[in-house]
């Protein structure tokens, strides 16, 4: 008759509501989505990084996934962590501080040169189109690859090399993040980016700036330094440039 079900299919159904009810909570999970939201509120708006799009990025990326599961219970606290391989990745407030200066909007093409764990990476596919990403640590940047693929992030790629010469064949990028500090800007990476695109990057040997470079239509540069940082060194080719 009309309106009525078989026994089957009403216990399929109640078995289906039981096995989602019965899941238990994370108590962990909870903690940890707490402790972003706090992060984001308290480390990084605080501190004057107040575009949306940036925050929205932070409150979602889940940091703790991208640092060694020793380091998960301090993956939201306010200082960089060891990541493996004499590594470390980055402050919150210096990813949200570096992302915001890169002004990236949606669809554009992003260079970042150390990878790391992969969590600059990712935060930044939330905000461009594509991120190309170069970690010259080849164990560092396997891990970051799967870490980044197992989460989703289908729109960052990863390349184990060393990123003084960026990534000719992907260029030019609307932006350009470096995440190590060589001795002087690489003259490679200057040529990669487009007109009216931005590079923040680190320079300097043991007393460091965080400088903002916008490339204008007469192919000079415009140079902001915003603050004295400290960021472990580039390796690799940069190292011969002194």
């Amino acid at each position: 008759m009309a309106g009525r079900r078989s026994w089957p299919a009403i216990l399929l159904v109640l078995a289906a509501f039981a096995s989602t009810a019965a899941a238990p909570p994370d108590p962990q999970g909870d903690e940890l989505a707490v402790a972003r939201r706090r992060m984001v509120e308290e480390q990084i708006r605080a501190r004057g990084v107040t575009d949306p799009a940036v925050l929205a990025a932070m409150a979602a990326v889940p940091r703790h996934l991208f640092v060694p599961e020793s380091e998960r219970r301090e993956a939201y606290a306010d200082h960089p962590l060891p990541i493996g391989d004499g590594q470390t990745i980055s402050q919150p407030y210096m990813v949200a501080l570096m992302t915001s200066l890169l002004g990236v909007r949606p669809g554009q093409r992003v260079l970042e040169v150390g990878t790391g764990s992969g969590y600059q990476a990712a935060v930044l596919s939330r905000l461009a189109g594509d991120v190309y990403t170069i970690e010259i640590l080849a164990p560092l940047g396997k891990r970051a690859q799967v870490t980044l693929a197992d989460l989703g992030y289908r729109n960052v790629h990863v390349r184990i090399g060393d990123g003084y010469k960026g990534w000719p064949d992907a260029a030019p990028f609307d932006a350009i993040i470096v995440t190590a500090a060589p001795p002087a800007i690489p003259d490679p990476l200057l040529g990669q980016l487009r007109t009216g695109g931005r590079m923040v990057i680190p320079v300097g040997h043991t007393l460091q700036d965080l400088l903002v470079l916008t490339k204008r239509a007469d192919g000079g540069f415009d140079k902001a330094q915003v603050m004295p940082v400290l960021f472990v060194p580039m390796t690799g080719e940069a190292q011969k440039q002194k």
